[in-house]
Parts: structure tokens; sequence; C-alpha cells
């Protein structure tokens, strides 16, 4: 074995990473055959090793009519980069996970919150969607979860876009791309700290309450909902912790103690009015005492 050739490839012009250190398979490979041999060379066992790297995602191992070692290497893509549960780690294309490399550091979306596996397809469908419309690319610069809802973060203003699941995702964005383009273009973005695009054929719209601006039409908002009879004030409180957009109605819940108050006032009542029962049922008992006298 004279020489030791290895070969970065790059199908379907796939975008060029340096994960991987050239000199480091060849140690590698050398420290496998000591001796030099080409007898000595288990080629599929030095194959299935070369695989096993993080980083790889095929490999090819071949020797030459003259004695060359060939080590062919197809090198994984990140779709995204991953920030979960305090570590740090890319996924690509197939939804398989790979370290981040000490060497090299590529540019990806990064994403944050608890992923499923399960969701790591459809999050790199996404990611791609947004890495080729040139309007989502310079607009979207991250991807949160929260609970079960997925939220793009956006590059302008102090809001961001909820998507809800990951279903759907091309109508979403559209529906946004026409909400900024048809409405946002014309308002401060500063104004809105969440636009919904989770619901069908909707746009959800959450005011900022740190906008100066904002402050006479949430205390409008505020007195309105206060004068609304009870049944409307529930109903409204029941629609907004299901879009999760509408915070004033938070303090619903303040309003009902009273009610609890005066259910307990009338259990005490009622325990205190045994002893009088009791007192009652004596009385009898003294009179037919005095007849016996």
């Amino acid at each position: 074995m004279e020489k030791v050739s290895v070969n970065m490839v790059y199908p379907h012009n796939d975008e060029k990473v340096y994960f991987i250190d050239e000199k480091d398979v060849k140690d590698f490979i050398k420290k496998s055959n000591p001796s030099k041999r080409i007898g000595d060379i288990d080629i599929p066992l030095l194959e299935k090793e070369v695989n096993n790297f993080p980083s790889v995602d095929s490999a090819n191992v071949y020797l030459n009519l003259n004695g060359n070692l060939n080590v062919d290497i197809v090198q994984k893509v990140p779709a995204f980069r991953l920030n979960k549960n305090g570590q740090d780690f890319y996924v690509d294309k197939k939804g398989s996970e790979f370290p981040i490399s000490k060497n090299y550091s590529h540019p990806s979306m990064l994403v944050t919150g608890d992923v499923k596996r399960g969701e790591y397809l459809k999050l790199a469908e996404l990611v791609e969607k947004i890495n080729k419309d040139d309007f989502s690319r310079k607009y979207f610069i991250g991807i949160k979860k929260e609970k079960n809802s997925y939220y793009l973060l956006t590059s302008e203003g102090n809001f961001r876009v909820e998507i809800g699941d990951l279903d759907h995702i091309e109508f979403k964005v559209k529906g946004f791309k026409a909400f900024v383009e048809k409405f946002l273009v014309y308002q401060d973005p500063q104004k809105y700290s969440k636009v919904s695009v989770r619901y069908d054929n909707q746009i959800v719209t959450t005011l900022n309450p740190n906008y100066k601006e904002n402050d006479s039409i949430i205390s409008a908002r505020k007195k309105e909902f206060d004068k609304a009879p009870e049944i409307v004030r529930k109903k409204a409180l029941a629609q907004a912790t299901e879009n999760n957009s509408v915070k004033p109605v938070e303090k619903k819940p303040e309003a009902a103690k009273p009610a609890e108050k005066k259910v307990e006032k009338k259990t005490e009542s009622k325990a205190r009015e045994k002893p009088k029962v009791t007192e009652k049922k004596e009385e009898p008992k003294k009179k037919n005492t005095d007849k016996k006298n």
C-alpha cells in the first residue's frame, strides 16, 4: 500500500462542507494496517469503520491495480442546527444527528426547543423552503418550539410568527408574506409581539404591550371587556385561552373569588344551626319532670 488517496465527493451539486480532515482519515487507515501490505487490508471492514465516522454519509474504499488505496467520502450536509436540552448538534436532510466539529462551523438555521426525532424530516423541509425563497431567507433567522407550537423568529421588528404544527407550511408562509406586503409595510413592526398563521384562512395579531402607541388601544379593549356581561366574558376567556392571543382577559379568574367565599359562608351557617335543633328536643323532658312533682 504505497499511497492512500482520500476524495471528498459532492453528488447532485450539494453544498460543500469541511467536517472531515483528509489527514485524519489517512492516519486512521495507516494505523489499521501497520504492515502496509495489500494482502493484510480488510477492505469491507475498513469501509465499515470509515462509514461509522459521525460526519460521513457514505464511504467507498477500493484498491487500484498499482496498489493505491482510494477512499471516496460523501459528507453529511446540515439541514439545521438544533439546540436541545442544552446540547448543540446538526441534523441533516435525512433526519440524522451528528455532532458539531471543533474545526469547522457550517452556517445553518438555528432551531431551539424540545423537537422530537419524528419531526426532523418536516423541519428540514421547512428550512429548505425558507432558504430557497428570497423573502423568507431574509425575513426568518431562526425557529423555536414552545410546547406543541412552532414559531419563526424574524429579523425585523419585535414579533415572532406562530405557525403551529409543521403541516401546510408552504400555505402558511405564503399567508404571512401576503400579510407583510399588503398590511405590515404600512405599520411599525414594533407594534406587534406575535403574528399567528396557524389557523385556516386567518391571521391573528397580538399587540406589543411595551409599545407606547398601543396603550390607548389596550386600555380601551380592557374597558369594553369589563363592561361586557359575564356570559360574554366567559366566552371571550375560553376563546382567548384557545387562540392564545388576547391577554387582557387573564384577570377574569380574580373576579370569580367572591362567589367562592359566599358558598363557604352558607356552609358555616348551616353548621351553626345544628345546636339549635338539639336544644328544642331537650325542652319536653323538663315538662315531664314537672308533672311528676
